[in-house]
C-alpha cells in the first residue's frame, strides 16, 4: 500500500486493523480463486509465490491476470477509504525467475518461503510502483502474450542489484480475466 506508514502514524488502532481486515480479505479471496502460495504477510504488504510449489500453466500470464484483480479490488476499497479521509493507494511488482524455495526457519517456528535474486527483484519493484501501476520485469514481458497491453518504462537502478533493470507497466484495462470458479468451468466442461 502507499501511503500506509503516514496514515497509521495518524489513525487509531481500531481503524488501522479494520483497514488491513478489509485488505486482507480482498486479496485473500483472489490468492484463493488463482491457487497461488502466499508467504508471507508484513503490515500492509505481502509476498506471493506463482508456479510454486504447485506448478501451473503460463505462470507469468497468470501472475499478471492474479495482479490486474487484485489491482481493481483494492481500488475498489481504496475508494471507500479515500471517502473515510485515508490517502491510500496500491502498487505492486512481479518478477520472475529462478529462487530457492523451502522451508525457513527454527525448529518451533518454519514458513515456506522464497530466497534469491527474483526475489529482491520483486520487492524493489514493488517498492517503486506507484498506485495503480504493477510494474513488471522482463522476464515477465517476455512470457506474456503479444497483445497484452504492457508499457516501457525504461531502466531503473535498484538498491542491492547489479546494474540497471528495464521495468514495464501493466496497462490494467481491457485485460480478461481467467474464469476460475470451479462451478462455471465444470458447467462450461459438461455443456
Amino acid at each position: 500500500m502507499r501511503g500506509f506508514t503516514p496514515f497509521s502514524a495518524h489513525a487509531e488502532p481500531e481503524d488501522i486493523m479494520q483497514l488491513l481486515r478489509e485488505y486482507y480479505e480482498a486479496l485473500g479471496a483472489i490468492i484463493t480463486r488463482y491457487e497461488v502460495t502466499l508467504t508471507s504477510f508484513s503490515a500492509d504488504g505481502l509476498m506471493i509465490l506463482v508456479n510454486a510449489p504447485v506448478p501451473c500453466e503460463e505462470p507469468a500470464l497468470h501472475a499478471v491476470k492474479m495482479a490486474v484483480d487484485m489491482q481493481d479490488s483494492t481500488q475498489e476499497l481504496i475508494s471507500g477509504w479515500r471517502q473515510r479521509g485515508y490517502e491510500i493507494g496500491f502498487g505492486m511488482g512481479l518478477a520472475m525467475g529462478w529462487a530457492t524455495v523451502g522451508r525457513i526457519g527454527y525448529e518451533a517456528r518454519a514458513d515456506y518461503t522464497a530466497i534469491g535474486n527474483v526475489v529482491n527483484l520483486a520487492s524493489r519493484l514493488c517498492s517503486s510502483a506507484e498506485d495503480r501501476q504493477i510494474l513488471v520485469d522482463y522476464s515477465v514481458t517476455r512470457h506474456l502474450p503479444g497483445n497484452m497491453p504492457i508499457v516501457d518504462l525504461g531502466t531503473r537502478q535498484f538498491k542491492g542489484l547489479e546494474g540497471h533493470v528495464r521495468v514495464y507497466n501493466v496497462e490494467t484495462q481491457g485485460i480478461e480475466r481467467p474464469n476460475l470458479d470451479p462451478a462455471a468451468n465444470d458447467a462450461t466442461a459438461k455443456g
